[in-house]
């Protein structure tokens, strides 16, 4: 089996541990989340996160999801991630617009 990339790894652990309202800073992502120890990729990788649409940046509180650009999270969870549609349906459970969602 493949391990994750980084920004699947954390973006894994973020749809885990997501509460609504709650941003994860960097240093809670980073320990949290499944990467080897490899902190300097990691939080480069959370930097650039922080500018992606699927994701809002609060500043010095960290980053949360984006619920209203699932469709974005749900292309690289299937394209980058290689998560089958059913977990995406299953673990996206705010993504309301799934079941018309373009696989393509």
């Amino acid at each position: 089996m493949q391990k994750p990339s980084v920004k699947c790894a954390l973006l894994a652990t973020m749809i885990a541990k997501h509460k609504w309202g709650t941003p994860i800073t960097k240093e809670g992502l980073l320990s949290l989340s499944a990467i080897d120890g490899n902190y300097p990729t990691a939080r480069d990788v959370y930097d650039d996160l922080r500018s992606e649409p699927y994701i809002t940046y609060r500043g010095n509180r960290g980053i949360e999801l984006d619920k209203g650009n699932f469709d974005g999270l749900a292309d690289v969870l299937y394209h980058e991630c290689n998560w089958e549609k059913w977990e995406i349906d299953s673990r996206l459970k705010h993504y309301e617009g799934i079941e018309d969602h373009d696989w393509a």
